[in-house]
């Protein structure tokens, strides 16, 4: 970990993005990075979805009891799998285009619910563990698991929007970060890190290789920007269950010796954040709230380990996603 010390951008260092400027005084712009807290809003009953879809064991008996094995996949189960991801897709694509200043993050957990029962699966959050929304949306320096409430989003705003759909068995999950109004530029220069990050940890995948190449292409890309990534959190096994093994470390940890195979399927989500990488969970016991409230940005695909590397399964059937593709990075 000391040469991940070493290697993380100061605030006098020249500006990663090429102005010529010192970091501090552009993406590094602490004034613009100061944010107040975001303050908790009411929360609206949950939003009923038609007997017709099919739910999780969870929302039926009320017990998380599926298997945390493994997801690796047959031609059926993937086929499916590929379902639900485009789903998911679709649901976070639409969402997101009604991200703007004014809008209450209510209306856009109203939204995505309308359009997860239009596309006939159930939103996975909904009573998962207690808790009452559709989708999760996380503002500003929320870290995750934000709950939509009737907060309007104001002008320079960012808020991940974090959906999971379950439909033909499978679960898809992925998130992305939109700006509400005018993107302010350093804010921006965290949400563009976040996405490439993402992008270049599902590049890392290499199948009878170690998981942990993933937060080797992650972390030090981070840091080199000026960023943290959030070490408590990551992402997960998913496929007929929410959530499973392994769990994906987004940071560097020696101890991780998680092989990945052909057929497994998982999440890559990191959360960086402009600040500190220390965080305190609301009084309503999901929302993460970073200490310094500096601004936290995520974005999310499922992935499918290939005979040759990895596959994002969360686009839509034309090949569309919020959260970028691998194309992106050429």
């Amino acid at each position: 970990m000391a040469t991940m010390t070493r290697m993380k951008l100061k605030a006098n260092d020249r500006c990663w993005c090429g102005s010529g400027g010192k970091y501090k005084r552009c993406h590094g712009d602490q004034r613009a990075l100061d944010l107040a807290p975001v303050e908790l809003g009411t929360v609206s009953p949950p939003r009923p979805v038609p007997d017709t879809i099919a739910r999780p064991d969870y929302v039926t008996n009320g017990v998380v009891g599926t298997s945390r094995a493994p997801q690796i996949h047959d031609a059926d189960s993937l086929a499916r799998h590929r379902h639900a991801c485009a789903v998911a897709a679709e649901v976070l694509i639409r969402t997101g285009e009604h991200v703007a200043v004014g809008v209450t993050t209510d209306e856009l957990d109203a939204i995505a619910h309308d359009i997860y029962v239009e596309l006939g699966a159930y939103p996975s959050d909904l009573h998962y563990k207690g808790y009452t929304k559709s989708i999760c949306t996380s503002v500003n320096g929320v870290i995750c698991h934000g709950i939509p409430d009737d907060r309007p989003l104001a002008d320079g705003d960012i808020v991940n929007i974090d959906v999971t759909a379950y439909i033909d068995g499978m679960h898809g999950d992925t998130s992305a970060t939109f700006h509400a109004g005018t993107p302010v530029p350093a804010i921006a220069g965290l949400v563009d890190t976040t996405r490439e990050a993402t992008l270049r940890g599902i590049a890392a995948i290499r199948p009878f290789d170690r998981l942990q190449l993933i937060a080797e292409a992650i972390e030090p890309f981070a840091a080199s920007r000026g960023y943290s990534v959030i070490r408590e959190y990551g992402g997960h096994g998913i496929g007929a269950t929410f959530h499973a093994d392994p769990h994906v470390s987004h940071h560097i940890d020696r101890f991780d010796d998680v092989i990945v195979v052909p057929g497994m399927t998982f999440t890559i989500e990191p959360m960086l954040t402009s600040g500190r990488p220390t965080f305190h969970q609301a009084a309503d016991g999901w929302t993460e709230h970073a200490d310094d409230n500096r601004p936290s940005a995520q974005f999310e695909h499922t992935v499918l380990v290939t005979d040759s590397g990895a596959e994002i399964l969360t686009v839509t059937a034309s090949g569309e996603s919020a959260a970028g593709t691998l194309d992106s990075l050429a």
